[in-house]
């Protein structure tokens, strides 16, 4: 049997066990070498099926190792949750707000690590997040009507919100030439020591405008790394945007596209309802939806099948 031994031995995760596995390949050459004398063949055979087993355990431990890690390339336990204010006025600023305190309770209830990089801008990590908030990003709508309508009339606001995955492997080129850096002073409490040296990192790509700031780290250098991270991600889901646009006639069996300017989900005070109008699906407990408890919708868009008969009214 052929075995890549490189790919182990070049892996950091399984080079430690690549190791075994040279010892015994060099063992089994060593008793194939004895097994010529008719002495030594009974024995030199009976340690060679004990060496197969060794080898057969050692390359499927390995493998599994690696299968992992693609798993976790394609679906990232890191992600950044951003959500941006749309139209609507402060009614808009109000729902960014109120969209970032419901993932960060859903966060939290998951065990999830939460760590806030610029304002409504987050770092989260955990098991499967990328896998399971996938299908977040898009234009979220909300209706209602504002504490300051004296007319009472339902007002409509939007945010955006991003999920972008970071991946340990990056698989756009970006130029040092096409950045531009720079620093600044982090935000806090006065007397702070973040506050008296410049740790704080903008970062501009000019070929694209994408700008990002990083203030959650302690160093300028770690800023600049989780930065990079973040554009990295940006340019990444900008690219997947234009390739899903270009293989529209595919979009059908797709849940969404991950485009931010694609209108996935209603939140009607009114009417006690959430509506995902991608898969027609809706929930009647707005605010236990609006304090994290996202499981449902989440299952749903996991496993779209028939609807609840959700509204459309709202259009």
């Amino acid at each position: 049997m052929d075995i890549n031994i490189d790919k182990y031995k070049n892996n950091q995760k399984t080079a430690y066990l690549a190791e075994s596995l040279l010892r015994i390949v060099k063992q089994e050459e060593e008793l194939h070498a004895l097994s010529s004398d008719a002495e030594m063949k009974a024995l030199s055979e009976e340690e060679l099926q004990t060496l197969a087993v060794e080898k057969k355990e050692l390359i499927e431990q390995m493998e599994s190792i690696l299968e992992g890690e693609k798993a976790e390339e394609e679906f990232p336990n890191e992600i950044v949750l951003e959500i941006r204010a749309g139209a609507g006025g402060d009614e808009a600023t109000l729902f960014a707000e109120e969209l970032a305190d419901m993932y960060v309770a859903y966060a939290k209830s998951k065990g999830w690590q939460v760590a806030e990089i610029d304002k409504l801008m987050f770092e989260i990590r955990g098991q499967d997040i990328y896998k399971i908030l996938r299908y977040e990003t898009g234009v979220h709508r909300i209706q209602r009507v504002p504490i300051t309508e004296k007319m009472g009339r339902i007002h409509t606001s939007t945010a955006s919100v991003a999920i972008l995955p970071i991946r340990k492997k990056v698989n756009v080129e970006i130029k040092p030439s096409d950045i531009e850096t720079d620093t600044f002073r982090s935000g806090g409490a006065g007397g702070q020591n973040v506050n008296k040296v410049e740790t704080a990192v903008r970062i501009i790509h000019k070929p694209s405008g994408i700008e990002v700031k990083c203030t959650s780290q302690r160093s300028q250098l770690k800023n600049k790394e989780k930065a990079m991270a973040i554009l990295a991600a940006k340019l990444e889901q900008l690219q997947e945007e234009k390739e899903a646009k270009e293989l529209s006639a595919d979009r059908k069996s797709q849940i969404g596209t991950g485009d931010r300017s694609e209108k996935i989900r209603t939140y009607n005070f009114p009417q006690n309802r959430v509506t995902d109008h991608r898969i027609k699906f809706s929930i009647h407990d707005i605010e236990g939806f609006m304090q994290g408890n996202l499981d449902k919708m989440l299952e749903a868009l996991k496993n779209p099948v028939a609807t609840d008969g959700a509204d459309e009214d709202d259009e």
